[in-house]
C-alpha cells in the first residue's frame, strides 16, 4: 500500500500512520489528475509526459516478452589479455568461455564472444544515486549516435536486451572481478529500471526527476509489467566463469551472483564454475591445468544449464516479482 506525507510528501510503502521523516499524517492518495498535479506540484504538461513515459514502457515490456525465434547468448569477456597484444598470451577465462559457447552453437542458439577490451566503454556517473529516474534508458550521460556516446550505449546495450542468455567470464584480479566487467556491469545499471527522461533536452533536470521517481512510485502496479521501474535483465539466463590462482574467485562469484540477481538475471543449477591451478604451482603453470579438459566439461555442463533455463524463461520470461515502485 503507497501513502504520502501531506506535510513533507514523502512516499511510503509501509502500513504506518506517521512519516517516520517529519511526523506528518500518511493518507493513500487517490490518484487522480488533479491529486497528481497538486502533490507533484507539477502542470498538465508534466503529468501527460510522465504518463507518456509509462504507456511507452508498458509497451516495450510487451515488445520483450514475445520474444520468438531462436535462443541467443553473448559471452562477455573480462579478460584483458590477448595473444597478439602487449600480454602476448591467450586468456584462460575466455578460453572457457568460448568452449561454453561453442556448447551452446552445437544445440541451435546463436552465440557471439564480446571481449569487452575490443569495445570502448566510459564510466558511471551514477546519476542513479541522485533519484532513480536521473538514471535514464538509454544512458543519458552518453547519448546513443551523439559525439559523446560509446560503445555501450551504440552497441552493447541492443545485444544485452536481444539475448536470453548471458554468460560472464573474468579472471581474479587483485581478489575481484576484473576492472573492464565491473565497468561494463556499472552501466548496465541504465538497463536495470531506469526510463526515458522526463525531459529529453534537460535529462538531468534534478528537480523534475524527482517528480517523475515520485509519479511512479504512486502509479507503479506490480500487475503490470513496464508499468513502474522496468528490469530489462529480468527472464535472462546467467551463467558465470571465473579463473585465478587463489581465494579470490569465491569474492568474485559472490559478488557477481548478487550483482546479477539484483539485476533479475536468473541462475540454473551449477551455471557458476571457477577453475585453478594448485597454490603450490607457479603460475607460469596454470595454464596446461586450467584449460585443462576437466574444466572445459564443466563450461560445457554450465552452459547446456543455462540452456535448459532459459528454454523454460522463454514465454513466462519475465513473470518474476518485484516491487515495481521502487528499484
Amino acid at each position: 500500500m503507497t501513502q504520502v506525507c501531506e506535510k513533507c510528501t514523502l512516499v511510503s510503502t509501509g502500513k504506518i500512520a506517521e512519516c517516520p521523516q517529519c511526523g506528518g499524517d500518511l493518507v493513500t492518495p487517490l490518484r487522480t489528475d488533479a491529486y497528481l498535479k497538486k502533490f507533484l506540484d507539477i502542470d498538465d504538461k508534466t503529468l501527460r509526459r510522465f504518463k507518456a513515459i509509462q504507456k511507452q514502457t508498458i509497451q516495450e515490456a510487451e515488445r520483450l516478452k514475445k520474444k520468438k525465434g531462436p535462443l541467443r547468448a553473448i559471452g562477455v569477456s573480462g579478460s584483458a589479455r590477448d595473444q597478439f597484444d602487449m600480454a602476448a598470451e591467450s586468456s584462460n577465462s575466455e578460453f572457457l568461455l568460448t568452449q561454453a559457447l561453442a556448447e551452446l552453437k552445437k544445440h541451435g542458439v546463436k552465440t557471439e564472444l564480446i571481449p569487452l577490451r575490443k569495445y570502448d566503454i566510459k564510466p558511471c556517473k551514477a546519476c542513479y544515486s541522485t533519484t532513480n529516474t536521473q538514471c535514464h534508458f538509454r544512458c543519458s550521460c552518453y547519448p546513443r549516435g551523439t559525439a559523446t556516446a560509446d560503445d555501450m550505449s551504440n552497441v552493447l546495450y541492443d545485444k544485452i536486451l536481444a539475448a536470453d542468455i548471458i554468460i560472464f567470464a573474468t579472471p581474479v584480479n587483485n581478489f575481484k572481478m576484473s576492472s573492464m566487467l565491473a565497468l561494463f556491469i556499472d552501466r548496465c545499471i541504465s538497463l536495470d529500471g531506469s526510463l526515458p527522461p522526463a525531459d529529453p533536452n534537460g535529462a538531468k533536470n534534478k528537480e523534475l526527476n524527482i517528480k517523475h521517481t515520485k509519479f511512479v512510485e504512486l502509479m507503479a502496479d506490480d500487475a503490470v509489467l513496464g508499468s513502474g521501474f522496468f528490469r530489462r535483465f529480468s527472464g535472462k539466463s546467467a551463467g558465470v566463469i571465473v579463473t585465478g590462482h587463489e581465494e579470490g574467485a569465491a569474492l568474485v562469484i559472490s559478488s557477481l551472483f548478487m550483482g546479477l540477481d539484483r539485476f533479475g538475471m536468473a541462475f540454473a543449477p551449477w551455471s557458476i564454475m571457477y577453475a585453478m591451478s594448485s597454490i603450490l604451482r607457479p603460475t607460469y603453470k596454470d595454464k596446461k591445468f586450467v584449460t585443462s579438459s576437466a574444466y572445459v566439461e564443466d563450461a560445457k555442463k554450465l552452459a547446456q544449464n543455462t540452456l535448459i533455463f532459459a528454454k523454460a524463461l522463454r514465454g513466462g520470461a519475465t513473470d518474476w516479482k518485484y516491487k515495481s515502485s521502487a528499484n
